[in-house]
């Protein structure tokens, strides 16, 4: 069963360390972000809208509607833009091998400026520490 997540929902299950919004967001997120780190060929289904993380975010005030609305899709069109991301089925590991190949801290800085848990979470460290400069 494909995992729906918006494109910059790839960066944040890379850098996700067990904070969140709310119990139910995190036992959420644990759930997904388990089954996209540990089982093979995981399939993800890019969507520019509401996905599985969303559905149990309590700033989700509705279908395609948060209450920071105009930062997540600015997350969302940057990351597709800097990755030639598509609404379409991907395997996880795969993208996730493509973004994080072409990651520079410049693009995650300009992405990720403005989302709270970017200075707490893991993102930076899980994602560029893969590089081999």
């Amino acid at each position: 069963m494909s995992i729906k997540l918006r494109p910059h929902h790839l960066l944040c299950t890379q850098g996700y360390s067990g904070k969140g919004y709310s119990n139910e967001f995190v036992e959420n997120m644990n759930e997904v972000v388990r089954r996209l780190r540990t089982e093979e060929a995981t399939e993800v289904t890019i969507v520019y809208s509401t996905d599985d993380l969303c559905a149990h975010c309590p700033s989700m005030e509705g279908t395609d509607l948060c209450s920071t609305q105009e930062k997540v899709k600015s997350f969302d069109r940057k990351t597709a833009e800097y990755f030639n991301i598509e609404e379409k089925t991907y395997i996880y590991q795969e993208i996730i091998q493509e973004i994080d190949n072409q990651m520079t801290p410049e693009r995650m800085d300009d992405i990720c400026q403005g989302c709270k848990w970017y200075s707490i979470s893991s993102c930076k460290k899980n994602i560029l520490a893969k590089k081999t400069v």
